[in-house]
């Protein structure tokens, strides 16, 4: 079980017998989608891996491999008639760097494309019948001369493009006056962007470019293209592909079940178990939908190698559920916290499962609508799903597309997100740890409560929220206590009779150190309801607040429904030690609270 973290390329994983999911039984149901295909998925969720495949199964020049690269695998049990009959040339968008003048940009796209077009000359040197002109300050002249090269040959062009829209999305979100300018000097008009991908659309018409697979992020790019490339068929909502990238959980039981069985790379026997690394990751990794009819969920790929990878050379899970190096899409979610109503959709979205229900996915919008045009919830919701910050969750009774965050990992950015904005810990930091440290080993509330008191409500208090109320209460505490270091921290978690508002469940392999299983269950009662001003509750003690009927009643109600909550998850877990606590917020001033 030697795991491909972190490696993309098809060849060395099958020659250096890396563990590799076969998805090459789609191959022939690719072959019949299209000519032209569009292929959208969040970032870091194996596109690379996936062209590389069909780079290698196309390749001309891989012929002679393809029993040693195929052979065990499905399509090299029942071959398509095209495999290893194509000039294969890939460009990958994400190496073109973004920064700089629009003619640094340009200069740099102009490089890439002659940098692939020279590679493909010198490996494909024996089947050309003339050199290739290179033309250094105009890429285009030298794609149409490899266009006239190899319409002397017998054989085709399929062309590979991964990451399309990463230039422009890169131009697009950077934070720096000019950015939208840049944007659309790329893409619109006669554009460099644009006119590269109107010379591809017009070598697919009988000029040698018989196949064009493109993957990217969102459809932004494609959009604001218009005419330049309209001939793409988008494949990424088919259910066919839901699974084309990421694993299914039967898939990632299979290899817990066989990592287990192994144990770890030392040969000392595996210290978790297969059920309760399967429960983590279900949690962290898994509930991405990318078809309204999808059959199941996925879990994303890169991250569960992590996982796996830490498993099988360290017979331990990862420190941190996710690596700082595949954070995808960080800051595509502070760029959209900033737009119009996307801070609002951010806490939509953790107020629960099942908030955000859209008529449809909205599949073409280009930058105007990012930038000047309304952020209606279908359009915020939208961006978010192709950023893989969101995803399908099925249809409601109405016909409506249902969107939720997919797992714990996406629940942690928006959390991150957050706090940056309504918190600034900057020399606080410290007191912070210190106060959530009491709490999560010792069970003791006060500290965190003062804090939040302190500084917390200090902050939002000054702000215009239409939400304060409990939902405020049960940010401050979640965005302070959120660690994925230690804790399976769940917001709105399903249990038989309801939904507790934050249960933050110690993970299987962390039971070992002292640390305490917590559910919070949050009230929230206005001043007006209860007849003091905000000076007033601030000045009286805690006791005497608590002994008033209104107050008394919400910590009756709120204790209550923890004890139920408290029940199904000591159960379904097997907690030892659960300590609960009914907190009631009075107004955005204090906050009293009763350990159960």
């Amino acid at each position: 079980m030697h795991f491909p973290y972190g490696l993309s390329d098809f060849g060395t994983l099958r020659e250096e017998d890396y563990w590799y999911l076969d998805r090459t039984d789609r191959i022939p149901a690719l072959e019949q989608a299209g000519r032209q295909l569009i292929f959208l998925r969040p970032r870091r969720f194996g596109k690379s891996l996936l062209l590389s495949m069909l780079e290698h199964y196309y390749d001309l020049n891989r012929a002679e491999q393809f029993g040693e690269l195929f052979g065990n695998l499905a399509i090299g049990r029942e071959p398509t008639a095209l495999h290893n009959q194509y000039f294969v040339l890939k460009w990958d968008f994400s190496l073109i760097p973004a920064h700089g003048e629009i003619a640094d940009i340009e200069d740099a796209v102009h490089r890439h494309i002659n940098d692939r077009i020279t590679a493909f000359q010198y490996r494909y040197a024996s089947q050309l019948p003339r050199p290739i002109s290179i033309t250094p300050e105009h890429a285009i002249s030298s794609w149409e001369s490899l266009l006239s090269t190899l319409s002397q040959t017998p054989h085709k062009l399929y062309l590979l493009i991964d990451e399309y829209d990463n230039v422009a999305n890169e131009v697009l979100m950077a934070a720096r006056p000019g950015s939208q300018d840049r944007y659309q000097t790329l893409l619109q008009g006669e554009g460099l962007l644009k006119t590269v991908f109107k010379s591809v659309k017009a070598a697919a018409g009988g000029l040698g470019l018989d196949r064009v697979f493109i993957t990217g992020v969102s459809p932004v790019v494609m959009s604001d293209m218009t005419s330049g490339y309209n001939v793409g068929k988008d494949i990424y909502l088919e259910p066919a592909f839901n699974d084309l990238c990421g694993f299914t959980e039967a898939e990632v039981a299979t290899v817990l079940n066989q990592l287990a069985c192994e144990g770890s790379e030392d040969g000392e026997g595996s210290a978790w178990t297969a059920p309760a690394a399967l429960e983590t990751m279900r949690t962290f990794y898994n509930g991405y939908r990318f078809s309204e009819e999808a059959p199941e969920s996925l879990y994303n790929p890169t991250l569960s190698l992590y996982f796996f990878d830490a498993l099988y050379r360290r017979g331990q899970y990862p420190r941190r559920m996710l690596d700082e190096n595949l954070a995808m899409d960080r800051n595509k979610l502070m760029y959209i916290a900033q737009l119009p109503q996307g801070e609002d959709l951010l806490i939509e979205a953790l107020s629960g499962d099942d908030r955000i229900l859209i008529p449809e996915l909205v599949q073409r919008f280009g930058v105007a609508d990012v930038l000047a045009a309304v952020k209606d919830q279908p359009f915020m919701a939208s961006l978010l799903y192709f950023f893989g910050i969101l995803t399908l969750n099925g249809l409601s009774e109405f016909d409506e597309c249902r969107l939720r965050i997919p797992n714990l990992v996406a629940r942690g950015l928006y959390v991150e997100r957050l706090r940056e904005r309504w918190l600034p810990v900057t020399g606080r930091s410290r007191e912070v740890q210190e106060v959530v440290r009491a709490l999560g080993q010792h069970g003791d509330l006060a500290p965190l409560c003062d804090l939040i008191e302190q500084s917390y409500f200090r902050v939002l208090s000054n702000r215009d929220y239409r939400w304060s109320n409990e939902l405020l209460v049960k940010f401050a505490f979640l965005t302070l206590l959120f660690d994925d270091r230690l804790y399976m921290a769940v917001s709105e978690l399903e249990t038989d009779r309801g939904y507790a508002d934050l249960a933050l469940i110690v993970r299987p392999d962390k039971r070992r150190f002292q640390v305490l299983d917590l559910l919070l269950e949050f009230k929230y009662l206005s001043l007006k309801d209860l007849g003091l001003s905000g000076e007033q509750v601030r000045e009286r003690p805690r006791e005497a607040l608590a002994e008033r009927p209104a107050v008394k009643a919400k910590l009756d109600e709120a204790e209550a429904q923890a004890r139920d909550y408290g029940g199904t998850l000591i159960e379904r877990h097997g907690l030892k030690d659960l300590r609960a606590f009914a907190v009631v917020a009075l107004g955005v001033e204090r906050l009293l609270w009763r350990a159960l």
